[in-house]
């Protein structure tokens, strides 16, 4: 998930009662629900590939996520024990206290991270084994306006702070109500998001001013966290559902070729808890469409961009090429190492397969993206090949 995701959770659990844990405690359990991203900092010393290589690995993995909970809390009781010993007074902090919020505070990250299709490796450094949840997209607008509302009453008791949260909450809103989402593969109709949006803005004003926060107190950040975890259950609920659609619409589908399905994944889509995008991977290719929910039970859309769909058809079909040399030869590339090593549904296709001189092999983890001049982001990869390497 998100980074506002991982914080507006580490404020909730705090604010859930983990705060009279001792001074302190809020503050270690916002940075403990982030800390594990700190994987991320490896892109600052080799680029986006070491990025990819190294994030959600050892910091979100079971002993990366206990170590993480016990460092964190030390050094924040470390310094404070200090500064009280440079103030000559005695420490208010309790280490135990900070310690449990520390631990419960970092086990959200990798828990919510599993939920979505990115994937987390918990049995590093000895297993290097993905595990995807397929509940939540990596950016669920819902869970910010649950939790976000909830710690904004919470918290908003100074008018600086009022402040902070409206400039916050105005930032967030424009992003959710115009930023282009629709280019996201498969982004639906984010019209129902954006009134649900609006309505649960303009409620937790109203909530504000009768001062709902002063007679229900920690109970709005328990209430938001137990919403969150029923909102969650019932997209599992529907993620079983939408699982059992594509596998029926994966082997009517293969039918009368007589293939034969290998892998299968449904994975949620952004603001559209109706729609998926599904990944069926056969022994000869690797198909990819949408089923919607409430609807027929065999997939009628395209996942790419509805400014796209007119000219896609509902299912893409993306055949295997095994053997090929010249793919056997990109292979070798450390980036393309890298990039295998993290796709689940990994595709090469090579640009011109009849070459003389040079060509490109064009890699992709089909989850995200495509090969070729339509993908997208950070998960495909184009790699020059002498043709006479063959």
């Amino acid at each position: 998930m998100d980074n506002l995701t991982h914080s507006l959770v580490g404020l909730a659990v705090a604010k859930a009662g983990l705060e009279r844990a001792s001074p302190l405690a809020t503050t270690v359990c916002v940075v403990a629900a982030n800390a594990a991203d700190a994987d991320l900092l490896s892109g600052l010393f080799g680029g986006r590939w070491t990025a990819l290589h190294y994030h959600r690995g050892i910091t979100h993995s079971i002993t990366g996520t206990v170590v993480l909970g016990v460092l964190i809390p030390t050094i924040f009781y470390l310094f404070g024990h200090v500064v009280s010993i440079w103030r000559k007074q005695s420490s208010p902090m309790r280490y135990s206290g900070l310690l449990l919020a520390s631990l419960i505070a970092a086990a959200t990250h990798p828990a919510l991270d599993w939920t979505n299709n990115y994937g987390v490796r918990f049995l590093l450094p000895w297993n290097t084994r993905w595990f995807y949840g397929d509940m939540l997209f990596i950016v669920d607008p819902y869970i910010w306006l649950m939790l976000g509302g909830a710690v904004f009453l919470l918290t908003s008791n100074r008018r600086l702070k009022i402040v902070a949260w409206a400039t916050l909450g105005s930032a967030i809103t424009l992003l959710v109500l115009f930023a282009p989402v629709q280019r996201a593969m498969g982004s639906g109709d984010l019209r129902p998001l954006h009134l649900i949006w609006i309505a649960g803005i303009l409620g937790f004003i109203v909530l504000r001013i009768i001062k709902i926060n002063e007679r229900a107190g920690t109970s709005i950040a328990i209430a938001a966290l137990a919403l969150v975890i029923i909102y969650s259950g019932v997209l599992a609920a529907a993620h079983k559902i939408a699982y059992q659609r594509a596998t029926d619409a994966a082997n009517e589908l293969i039918r009368p070729s007589g293939e034969i399905v290998q892998r299968m994944a449904a994975m949620p889509t952004l603001g559209d808890p109706r729609r998926w995008l599904c990944v069926a991977e056969t022994d000869r290719a690797i198909y990819r469409f949408v089923v919607r929910l409430g609807t027929t039970p065999y997939p009628v859309e395209s996942p790419r961009p509805q400014s796209d769909s007119n000219h896609t058809p509902a299912i893409e079909r993306f055949e295997k090429t095994p053997g090929n040399e010249l793919v056997n030869t990109a292979v070798r590339d450390p980036r393309a190492q890298i990039l295998l090593g993290f796709a689940r549904f990994p595709f090469a296709k090579v640009e011109d397969d009849n070459c003389v001189g040079r060509t490109v092999v064009e890699f992709a983890d089909l989850r995200y993206t495509e090969p070729g001049p339509q993908a997208r982001g950070n998960f495909s990869l184009n790699v020059p090949v002498d043709c006479a390497s063959r």
